[in-house]
């Protein structure tokens, strides 16, 4: 006796439908399990780079961190400030606090007063 092999014929549509939900299980686990290395969408206050709009080119984000006396408040600086010489000393203060890697804005230790008054402050 011989035997006989049934032979199904899927229609295009069906395969079709079982990639999709294949695919929806993929990408549902991705989120859960976070097993993908792709960038995760940015806020809507953000710009195209994960940098808040905010944070114009030629500048960075800075945040004074008193700790003691006044609320810790963000700065948007400019470059030209990485050569101001009371600037550099918050910026050595902060490595030596903080550590040099970090991800987000700069923290320096100071009363964001102090940081204001650097920023205002007309130097040469």
């Amino acid at each position: 006796m011989t035997r006989q092999r049934m032979i199904t014929i899927e229609s295009p549509k069906k395969k079709m439908g079982g990639i999709v939900k294949l695919k929806n299980v993929v990408e549902r686990l991705v989120q859960i399990k976070g097993f993908s290395s792709a960038k995760k969408p940015c806020p809507e206050e953000y710009g195209r780079d994960c940098v808040p709009k905010d944070v114009k080119e030629g500048h960075f984000a800075v945040i004074a961190v008193d700790g003691y006396h006044e609320p810790t408040q963000r700065f948007v600086v400019p470059l030209m400030f990485l050569e101001h010489p009371m600037f550099r000393k918050l910026l050595e203060q902060a490595e030596e606090e903080y550590g040099f890697y970090h991800d987000g804005a700069l923290m320096v230790p100071c009363r964001p007063s102090h940081l204001r008054m650097i920023l205002t402050e007309q130097w040469c």
